[in-house]
């Protein structure tokens, strides 16, 4: 099967807080290229951005006027080429529409998980509340203009998650291969990082799909049936 790998595209409402930074028809086209080539199209987490609206607390709220405000995308992603597992900035979409946080492919031999990884984020999973408040308020952030504040809260944040380019050094990587071996998977793909990668731990495989907002374009491609997998980035 050939598959290509989306993630944190982060759709929001519009405006200053919205961090998708594309504009929707040349993302639509991309999407197409998506289709053309590939049997299925993942959406691996952050699909939708729910936390940032003017007042917190209605993320169900949120992605319903998300979808609204990028209507043509959203209809997209209904179709049946589409498999969508939910982040923690869309997290809601498990109890809204059954959206799952992970599923498996068995191809031949190797088992493959894909889930979003925020589930090794500590902040994420023990205090919630304090990580949706971080994201609400981050929000405001860039409403208002402090564009140079948000960079910097965002690379103390990602030193706080100990992530790295470095696939020897990245402790997120190293949490994925802890699960993969667990649960006998042998190739890991996840999101939430933002970092693309695709790095070989002995005798697993960790993938990460990167992130399309921004206005930045990555994916991930698999063929399971000639196990080649590759990362595709456009800044």
């Amino acid at each position: 099967m050939e598959i290509a790998v989306i993630s944190d595209l982060h759709l929001g409402t519009g405006g200053a807080a919205d961090g998708f930074g594309h504009e929707d028809g040349e993302f639509l086209k991309f999407l197409s290229f998506l289709e053309k080539n590939f049997e299925k199209v993942v959406l691996l987490g952050d699909i939708w951005e729910t936390l940032t609206g003017a007042l917190p607390g209605d993320p169900a709220q949120e992605l319903r006027r998300a979808r609204e405000s990028h209507r043509e995308i959203a209809a997209r992603f209904e179709r049946p080429n589409y498999l969508y597992v939910h982040g923690n900035h869309d997290l809601v979409a498990g109890a809204v529409q059954g959206t799952p946080d992970e599923f498996i492919i068995r191809a031949g031999g190797t088992r493959i998980l894909f889930t979003h990884g925020h589930q090794n984020d500590d902040l994420v999973q023990k205090r919630r509340w304090l990580s949706e408040l971080g994201v609400w308020l981050g929000g405001w952030i860039r409403r208002v203009g402090l564009s140079a504040l948000y960079r910097l809260l965002n690379e103390l944040d990602v030193k706080r998650g100990g992530l790295s380019a470095d696939s020897t050094r990245c402790s997120f990587q190293k949490w994925a291969m802890n699960i993969a071996a667990e649960r006998e998977f042998d190739v890991m793909v996840t999101g939430h990082t933002h970092l693309a990668a695709n790095a070989v731990h002995g005798d697993r495989l960790f993938l990460n799909s990167g992130s399309c907002s921004e206005g930045q374009l990555s994916f991930l491609s698999m063929d399971t049936g000639r196990a080649s997998y590759a990362v595709h980035t456009s800044f």
